[in-house]
């Protein structure tokens, strides 16, 4: 089984489309570059942010084997799978092994709310079916399903099962995770707005989706923290709040890609049926992350980087 330790900054990176609707392998790779310069510790695929509900299965396993020879070994690469039957689901997760994916994020079934019984059964196939490890992503806020405490504890037979994309909104599952099963299951806060409150609480590690656009910042935060340097972590955070919370907006794509426009390692390309922001709505979050960047802190030593990584 391919291991690895699910800990850092693992960002849910953004697809980057042409104006012609296609992959855009030269603007994601910009974005890749910067996100490896800043020190995150690995790469999500095809979650909410990287539009897969409108990618093709041909297209997410272009850039999944993109992504596998871009990043040569230097951080895992994680595939998301968002199916909306059991057998489509097996095969992603095949597929993902075939084109080099180090490991899997799992959402329950998608379109319909699987009771608790579905919703293990769900899981346990596609863990038995692979070798690869798991994230379940556990957001029952935007998708209506729950995995449960008593429900993670069936899931902890399952070796490849290893860790949680804590996405309740509730900072207090850290603890009752960490009070259940120990160090069972790993732990990343997957809410922007709650990350350092979730890490100092004992989360392992952040997908993020701002770092699409604040790389450097977000890692230092996540440094910072695991340091113990935390009115430093605190200070960075405070200032990046009003940024952060685009990330639970419906319409967290446009917003965060409008971000990556505006630090100059992105595109605002979406696909239809979402369309790019505009009048009031785009000036009002294009003022957020302007008032943000004329007052970008200057980051502590030592806090994100390749060379300069906080001794944790």
């Amino acid at each position: 089984m391919i291991t690895f330790d699910w800990k850092g900054v693992l960002p849910a990176v953004t697809t980057k489309f042409t104006d012609n609707d296609e992959l855009d392998f030269e603007a994601f790779d910009i974005n890749l570059n910067a996100q490896l310069e800043a020190g995150v510790d690995g790469f999500i695929l095809g979650g909410s942010l990287g539009e897969a509900s409108v990618l093709s299965d041909q297209e997410k396993y272009a850039l999944l084997a993109h992504t596998v020879a871009f990043v040569d070994g230097k951080v895992p690469v994680i595939l998301n799978i968002a199916e909306q039957t059991t057998k489509a689901a097996v095969i992603c997760a095949q597929k993902a092994l075939d084109n080099g994916a180090d490991g899997l994020m799992l959402l329950p079934p998608m379109r319909y709310n699987s009771e608790e019984r579905e919703t293990i059964t769900y899981i346990t196939t596609i863990a038995k079916s692979t070798e690869l490890p798991i994230m379940i992503y556990n957001n029952p806020v935007d998708y209506k399903v729950e995995i449960t405490l008593n429900m993670f504890e069936q899931l902890a037979a399952y070796d490849n099962i290893q860790a949680v994309k804590e996405s309740t909104r509730d900072v207090s599952n850290v603890t009752r995770m960490i009070n259940r099963f120990g160090d069972r299951f790993k732990i990343l806060t997957g809410v922007d707005p709650l990350a350092m409150e979730s890490l100092v609480m004992g989360a392992d590690g952040w997908v993020a989706g701002l770092v699409d656009a604040f790389p450097k910042e977000t890692v230092a935060i996540y440094r910072l923290v695991k340091a113990k340097r935390y009115d430093e972590a605190l200070a960075i955070y405070r200032w990046f709040l009003p940024v952060l919370e685009l990330d639970i907006h419906p319409k967290l794509v446009q917003y965060i890609k409008l971000a990556e426009v505006a630090t100059g390692i992105g595109t605002e390309n979406v696909r239809a049926p979402r369309l790019p922001l505009v009048g009031a709505e785009r000036e009002k979050v294009q003022k957020i992350i302007s008032d943000a960047l004329a007052v970008r802190p200057v980051l502590p030593v030592g806090s994100w980087g390749k060379l300069t990584e906080v001794a944790l």
